[in-house]
Parts: C-alpha cells; structure tokens; sequence
C-alpha cells in the first residue's frame, strides 16, 4: 500500500470513528481484516452489504476535514459522501492490490454488476484506487450512463478526469454536463483544463439552444472566457448585454479573463462589475451561488 493510500485508509477510519455505533464498527472493522485475505466472494459480499450495517448517514464533514481530504488527494471533495460510501471505500482500500492484474479484475467485476447506489461509491473512489491509471476506460464507461447520479459521481468533486482523461473525454464530460444541468463549479480542475476546442463546443452548444429559442446556463462561459479571441467574442457581449443580471455578471468575469483587446474595452462599460471582479466580490463562485441557490 502506498503511503497515499494509507493515509487516505486513516483519514475514513477517524471520520467513522465518531459515526458508527460500537456494533457497527465492530462489523466494519471484522469485515476490512477478512477482506485483506484476498478472498473475493467474502469482498463482494462484505461490499454489498456494507448500508445495512453501517447505515446511509450524510457524513457531514466540517471545513478542517476537507482540508485533510485534499492533502491526502489534491482535489478530493467528499463533502456529499455517506458513511456506507465511506465503508465501501474502506472495503475497496482493504482488499490486496500487490497482482496489480488481479486487483484490476477483481473491481472490474464488482462495477459490471454493481446497483446504482454501489456504482456511485465505486465512481467517486477513483481517484483513491491502487493502480488508479488503470481504470480510465472504466472511467470513461461511468459517463456514458443515462443515470446522472452515476455521471456526476465521476465527473463532480472528483479529480481523476481532470488527472487522467484525454482532452476529447475532458471535454465531452463537461459538455454533457452542461447538457444535462450538472454544476459546472464542481468539475475539479475545469480552469485547468479548459481549452480552446471546449470553448468552441460549448459556443455552437450555445448557438443551437439560442436558435431554439432556449437558455444556456451562465456556468457555460466560465471555460470559455480564456479563449474567447475574435471569434468568440461576440458571444461574451451578447451574454454580458443581457437582461439578466447573473448572465451578464458571467459575460463580465468571461471578458476579464479573455485574451482579446476589445475584451477589455467592452468590460469598461460597466466599471461597477470590473471593480467587483477586481475586488473579487464577484467570481465564478458568487455565479453559481446564484445559479444554484
């Protein structure tokens, strides 16, 4: 076990700790020490039946606690995680990964059977596994599923894609995640690995929806803005000459990050939106407060 992956094992067990009464942790703790011996029906059965003994309880972390999260994985954000969740993850974390083939094997299977609720635990671990490179196929297989549960919990507060897929897969899951109203701010490394190719997909993803006379998200332009030279400029002024406040509020911080020099003249007029970009009173963030509240 790498000393990443022990650090992340002590960091579940102290969050379970103040969490599971004395019968469940008994059983949690009896289950991860089986699970060690590389046993795969008692793994896949220990796994299944984690909920009925450790419950589904919102694990509730406070601030220090995703601190510790992210420096045990930079860009881990567990705050919407369950204490099954949590005991699922131990269970995977547990089971022998030195045959890194058979390790890979062995969760192949549990996600092609997986339900729903076990296909979400096994999604937003990724980023947690032994041997994590190898499961990019499996990554990208999560994101074809019609299920946006199961979607968000490769692509939300989950920094394998933004650490392993390739700029297509990047870019699909962000557009799909435009597509079906995912929160774009819980992309994990999204400024990071947007790029001219996405600012050009989701501009014509725009277009079709203004042609139907339909509304795109103000989040849409948070990737776009970096690259919105000549051709996408128009865009960020129609967006930042809208009625609507947040749309216009996202046009704003589009056209400050924008490389272009008529960018800059066209943020002018509005000196009460620069100086609060400026000030950062307004950031992508305060725009999907308002999107999402």
């Amino acid at each position: 076990m790498s000393d990443q992956q022990a650090t992340v094992k002590a960091l579940l067990e102290s969050w379970l700790s103040t969490r599971l009464d004395e019968k469940a942790s008994t059983w949690l703790s009896e289950k991860t020490a089986a699970v060690r011996t590389g046993k795969k029906r008692l793994f896949y059965t220990a796994f299944s039946a984690a909920p009925r003994f450790v419950g589904k309880a919102d694990l509730q972390l406070d601030d220090a606690a995703l601190v510790d999260a992210d420096e045990a994985c930079m860009g881990w954000d567990p705050r919407a995680w369950s204490v099954d969740q949590v005991a699922r993850t131990l269970l995977v974390l547990s089971y022998p990964s030195t045959d890194a083939t058979a390790y890979v094997d062995t969760l192949e299977l549990l996600y092609e059977t997986a339900d729903v609720a076990e296909s979400v635990a096994l999604y937003q671990l990724l980023p947690l596994l032994p041997h994590r490179e190898q499961f990019l196929s499996r990554a990208t297989e999560g994101l074809r599923t019609n299920m946006t549960t199961v979607f968000n919990a490769v692509a939300l507060k989950n920094p394998y894609p933004a650490l392993y897929f390739e700029e297509n897969a990047f870019n699909q899951m962000v557009l799909k995640s435009v597509f079906i109203g995912s929160p774009l701010h819980q992309i994990a490394g999204l400024d990071q690995r947007a790029n001219a190719k996405l600012a050009r997909m989701l501009s014509d993803y725009a277009h079709e929806r203004w042609a139907a006379s339909r509304s795109v998200t103000p989040e849409l332009w948070r990737p776009v803005g970096p690259f919105a030279t000549e051709v996408l400029l128009p865009d960020l002024e129609r967006v930042f000459r809208d009625d609507d406040p947040v749309l216009q509020h996202a046009g704003a911080l589009a056209l400050a990050a924008s490389p272009a020099a008529e960018a800059e003249s066209l943020l002018a007029e509005r000196p009460d939106l620069k100086a609060n970009i400026d000030n950062q009173t307004l950031t992508w963030d305060t725009v999907a407060t308002a999107v999402f509240a």
